[in-house]
């Protein structure tokens, strides 16, 4: 056998990992998505002052944040990850996100705090909206670009060691189809929202939350069809992180929920749903350490 060949088949057979620019690009993520759980999350009634546009009530405004605080979780949990195949469905379910909420603010810009009318608004809410905007311009751009290069870069995906049970598989095939239906029915016809949402939202909120359910519609989607549990760990702990949150502030915000329609305990019992899957998922999967497929 050749000694060279030899030599060589390590790194053609080693994992694909993480490109310098995909890190980059998940850390300033982390960083805009951190500064968002801290603006809406924290400070649900504060948007007219400290966020890109006014969000009214406050418990849309909590939504988003417990949405970018499941986001945060994502990016950060793929940095320590090195291997590509761990942080494909993160990636995308941030890709699909940013794309539409790209759309969002581009059908809504008129809402935005850098219109005339807004002049008055706080000069930290008009600088705000101007930073949202061009966020949402160049990351999802920057991502695509990424996307491309990280599947070109040498090495492959690991082996499926660890198959998801087909329990567990199929209730976050069922509850992809509830987040996907949902979240493209009301960004796609913001209207839609009065029947299908347990609080009022506008228009650019009905579509801005529909882009998170939309985003881990597919991270559901993906993580059952991929069928492994090592690579479904770091949605698991982020769709646990949306779930616990979305019922807290939910509590917290309870005098604006519309309790006496059928959709509100619907709302609660796919939350809990999210809650009790995500939970199983971290169960069941392997912590990943770094290093760990490496020769």
């Amino acid at each position: 056998m050749d000694p060279v060949s030899t030599a060589v088949r390590p790194s053609t057979d080693r994992p694909r990992e993480l490109l310098p620019g995909m890190r980059v690009l998940l850390l300033a993520f982390s960083v805009l998505t951190a500064l968002a759980v801290g603006a809406l999350l924290l400070q649900p009634g504060r948007t007219d002052q400290v966020f890109a546009w006014t969000i009214q009530p406050p418990l849309t405004a909590a939504f988003l944040g417990a949405g970018y605080a499941a986001g945060c979780t994502l990016v950060v949990l793929s940095l320590r990850d090195p291997v590509w195949a761990n942080s494909r469905v993160p990636v995308l379910t941030i890709l699909v996100f940013t794309l539409l909420t790209l759309v969002a603010t581009l059908v809504h810009v008129d809402r935005f705090h850098f219109q005339a009318e807004f002049a008055t608004a706080p000069l930290l809410a008009r600088a705000a909206a101007w930073f949202w905007t061009g966020v949402y311009i160049v990351i999802p751009l920057a991502m695509l670009v990424l996307l491309a290069l990280q599947e070109r870069a040498p090495g492959t995906d690991p082996p499926r060691r660890r198959p998801v049970p087909v329990l567990l598989r199929a209730a976050l095939a069922v509850e992809s189809v509830v987040l996907l239906g949902v979240g493209a029915a009301i960004s796609v016809a913001p209207t839609t929202a009065e029947t299908l949402w347990p609080w009022t939202l506008t228009p650019l909120t009905a579509r801005v939350v529909g882009a998170w359910l939309v985003a881990f519609g597919v991270a559901t989607a993906l993580a059952a069809l991929a069928g492994d549990l090592e690579r479904l760990r770091t949605a698991a702990v982020a769709y646990t992180v949306f779930g616990v949150l979305v019922l807290v502030t939910v509590v917290w915000h309870r005098g604006t929920v519309a309790w006496d329609r059928p959709v509100a305990w619907a709302f609660v019992a796919v939350a809990v749903a999210v809650v009790l899957t995500g939970a199983a998922g971290i169960r069941r999967a392997p912590v990943p350490l770094a290093g760990r497929h490496r020769p």
